[in-house]
């Protein structure tokens, strides 16, 4: 049973409201001001919340915009209710992220219609941006929204070779690479000449909008581990993905926050971790990853590749490896390492 939180200061147009959506098979919270229904919103977490503009203590804009700071509950879908019905009203509420506008007094079907649209919207967007899938996934459950169908429909696709650069750090990016095969890496690189590889990267991942949001250019460098295709966004696609619809830009904002997040987690194992721990964090990443056959234990990568990631010497890589194969912790040939121990790995990779 989905959970509408109604904030009315009406007494007799909130009971009534109320009455219609508990007969439709909703649970409503009631909340008599603006106050009271913010409170109620972070304690239940509503699947919806109705609220009137012109209400004492908090009016209906100082709701959304409180909800609408809180990560919480930023993407609870908001549908405003008043009595006004001036353009000024409507146009100032969408443009704070209401997802729809109900002029008192209105109709039975048109109140639920307007319930069941966002909420069958709701679900789509929770389902389809989970991090599964990627980007591609990210951009699909996009166009299926009316406002979005066109997102990136004439994207052109191209095969790339193992080592191919899509774009180097400082690149302007006027089209962001979506991976449809293969796999890649995205790196930095000191004075010296030495990488940090800062992500790996899958079919159905997108290349390079954290550069893009900050200023049109490439935070880093990505590079193909091996051969693919790939699809050429244009940056207008995903800056309409951002700023035309509520669900997606606060969709999109919890991928950024993982991708910063994995991050953050990669430069404690540098900083803190030695570096056979560090290999063996590595080893998990890249299997976690890039997992085939062996029940998702085996994975494939140069060497070289493997130390990059690390952030090592491809000597003292190859020396961890030989020495975790002897403990009977991974098994190699050529490429190709599947482990063993997972077990056994992983304490070693939390110590």
């Amino acid at each position: 049973m989905k959970t509408i939180l109604l904030i009315e200061d009406d007494a007799d147009m909130r009971e009534n409201t109320a009455e219609i959506l508990e007969l439709a098979n909703f649970r409503v919270l009631k909340a008599p001001n603006g106050r009271t229904g913010v409170e109620l919103a972070r304690k239940e977490m509503p699947d919806l919340v109705l609220c009137d503009i012109m209400m004492p203590e908090l009016d209906g804009y100082g709701v959304l915009h409180l909800l609408g700071r809180d990560p919480a509950t930023a993407e609870i879908p908001f549908i405003f209710l008043s009595a006004k019905a001036e353009r000024g009203d409507v146009r100032k509420g969408m443009e704070l992220g209401a997802d729809d506008y109900l002029t008192k007094p209105f109709e039975e079907s048109e109140l639920l219609n307007a319930i069941e649209g966002r909420l069958k919207r709701s679900d789509l967007f929770r389902k389809g941006f989970s991090g599964e899938g990627g980007f591609d996934r990210f951009m699909e459950r996009a166009r299926g929204v009316e406002a979005l169908k066109d997102i990136g429909r004439d994207r052109k696709v191209r095969k790339v070779e193992r080592k191919e650069i899509l774009f180097d750090e400082g690149d302007e990016l006027r089209y962001l690479p979506l991976l449809v095969g293969g796999k890649a890496r995205t790196y930095k690189m000191n004075n010296d000449g030495k990488e940090l590889v800062t992500g790996l990267h899958d079919a159905g991942d997108l290349l390079g909008y954290m550069g893009l949001l900050e200023n049109g250019r490439a935070a880093e460098t990505a590079e193909m581990l091996e051969d693919g295709e790939i699809a050429l966004v244009p940056r207008e696609d995903l800056l309409a993905l951002l700023y035309r619809d509520r669900d997606v830009s606060v969709r999109f904002i919890k991928l950024l926050a993982r991708d910063v997040k994995e991050k953050e987690q990669r430069l404690l194992e540098l900083a803190y971790s030695t570096v056979r721990e560090r290999v063996a964090q590595a080893l998990l990443r890249v299997q976690d990853r890039y997992a085939e056959g062996d029940g998702g234990l085996g994975v494939s990568i140069s060497r070289d590749d493997l130390a990059a990631i690390v952030g090592t010497a491809t000597e003292s890589l190859i020396r961890c490896l030989t020495s975790m194969k002897d403990e009977g912790l991974i098994d190699t040939q050529g490429r190709d390492i599947r482990i063993v121990d997972k077990a056994r790995l992983e304490r070693l990779a939390s110590r």
